[in-house]
This record gives structure tokens, sequence and C-alpha cells, in this order.
């Protein structure tokens, strides 16, 4: 793993070249834990496909119903819940995390070699080959981190395409948090074409702010539909923040740590002059650290 001080500076992108999927053919087979990383970023962009998997939690087991697929350039995916009540959530959107993780201007890595670099700011990153799951071959990548303030993570990587087929998710102890895994990938089918990913990073003014992050962890660009008055995300490349503020005159929640599956909340309330603020924040950290980061915004003055 590089030294952090080999670690390039990242910064938001104004705006990034489209990913060349055709790319993935060219490519020998990665020899390095960040080089998989990379190029399991990229194929999570580039592939149309069909597949079965199961997310086990503290709640249960679930069973999904997952498509992918690319048209002009615009991921579309749809995750349908086969257990229970009959729930289908879709998403349309650009290139994810390498459009955040971006080198300085004059580095050569790619924007995916820069985000598997941010990451490895951060965790120590293993390989271990000749793994299968799902009756694919496959390889596996762990996360360990370098503290206290974030969760471990396992990643199985099928070597023919590159796709994610499995993500443990735990905690210092070593317990099982979360498992995802895909039981059935069905054909999957490179894209011949460009994927988009010129985000934006314009956001209106905040009228309030964070004074304290884990190490590592930057401010992302709004999604469509997203208020960037109310609302923002941070991510160290791995895990994940959303952050709430809201002006209530009552308590709408329960002030305190509360869990939502493998996920966890933190509620808090602040008060600027007359006006009460509920804040809120939603992530797969620690407990601790993410009542830490909620317990540091504070309210600019308007």
């Amino acid at each position: 793993m590089a030294g952090a001080g080999l670690i390039p500076t990242l910064a938001l992108a104004d705006a990034q070249p489209p990913i060349v999927c055709s790319a993935l053919d060219d490519e020998s087979s990665p020899d390095t834990a960040l080089a998989w990383l990379a190029r399991s970023m990229v194929a999570g962009h580039c592939y149309d496909f069909q597949a079965r998997a199961v997310t086990i939690d503290a709640i249960g087991v679930r069973t999904l119903a997952l498509s992918h697929r690319i048209r002009d350039g615009v991921r579309q995916q749809v995750v349908q819940h086969l257990d229970g009540p009959s729930v289908s959530v879709e998403r349309r959107s650009i290139a994810g995390y390498m459009a955040r993780f971006t080198p300085n201007e004059g580095n050569d890595l790619s924007a995916s070699q820069a985000w598997a670099q941010h990451i490895a700011s951060y965790y120590d990153v293993s390989l271990q080959e000749n793994t299968r799951v799902a009756g694919r071959d496959a390889v596996a990548l762990r996360f360990v981190p370098q503290d206290q303030q974030r969760y471990q993570h396992a990643w199985w990587v099928d070597k023919s395409t590159g796709l994610l087929l499995k993500h443990v998710l735990s905690d210092h102890q070593d317990r099982v948090l979360e498992t995802f895994q895909i039981t059935q990938l069905q054909s999957p089918v490179l894209y011949e074409g460009h994927v988009a990913s010129d985000v934006t990073t314009e956001r209106s003014s905040f009228s309030w702010r964070v004074d304290w992050l884990p190490e590592g962890f930057i401010a992302q660009p709004q999604e469509p539909g997203q208020s960037a008055e109310n609302q923002q995300v941070f991510s160290d490349g791995l895990a994940a923040v959303s952050l709430f503020v809201t002006p209530v005159e009552q308590p709408m929640l329960e002030e305190g740590v509360h869990r939502l599956g493998v996920s966890t909340a933190a509620i808090s309330m602040l008060s600027e002059g007359e006006q009460r603020w509920q804040l809120i924040g939603i992530g797969e950290l620690p407990p601790a650290t993410l009542e830490r980061v909620v317990q540091s915004v504070r309210i600019e003055p308007r």
C-alpha cells in the first residue's frame, strides 16, 4: 500500500471526461489490490446485467432482483424486493464516486485510480486470489480501517468482468453487520459506448457547516432532486454519511442514536437564536463516530 505522502491531493471535479467502457476489453487482468479496486469501479458503471441477490443483516434475510443497464450514457438501476410487500426502487445516475475523487492537474492517475488511492489512504487494502462466488471465479479485497472511526469492508470481485459479487460489512470485533451477495449473475454485456460523468459541483449557499468529519471524508456533489440547503453527503470512497438540517418548531424525532438495519441514525437538536434545528445523520459508521459528526454541525448566521 502506498504511504500517505504518496497519495495525491483530491478535489471535487468541475467536469470529467466520459468513462470509455470499451477500455475494459483492452485491459489485462489486474495484479494488485488497488488495480482490482479501480477496475471494479469502472465495471460497475459499464455492464448491462440482470441478477438475483440476497442481503443478510439484523433485520433478516431479503432476496432481491437487480437490473442494471446503460442507455445513451446514463445508468439505469432497478432493485426489486422479492420478499414481503412488493417494493421496486429505480435510480438513474451518471458516474458515481469516480467523478468525486479526482487527482490534481498534472497527476497521471485516472479518476478510478485516484478513487482507489484515496481509499488506500484510510484503509489497509489486501488481495486474495482464487476464490469463488455464485459459481464464478473471483478475487477478494479486504479493507481494514487505519482508525476506529469506520467499519471493515470485504469485497468479492468477479474475475471475468470486475463486477462486485459480494460485500461484507464488519465491526472492529469482526462481527458481521451486513452481507450482500449476488447468487446468480445473468449474462453481463459490456456497454460499447461512453458513460457520462459530467458531475456539477455548483451548490447554493449553505446556512450550516460541519466542524468535524473523520479524516478522508469529502463533500460529494448533489444528486438530482437533492436540496443543498438542507442535505449534504460526505464519503471516504467506501463509507458515506448523509446529513440533514431542518428548522422545526417541535422535535420530530427522538434525539440519540438509532439503528436502521445496518445503518445508524444520529439525531440532535440545535438552537440558533429563536430558531430550533433538527440535525440528522445517517450512515454505515460506528455510532460514536456518526454522533460526533452530527454534534459538530453549526448553523451559520444568515
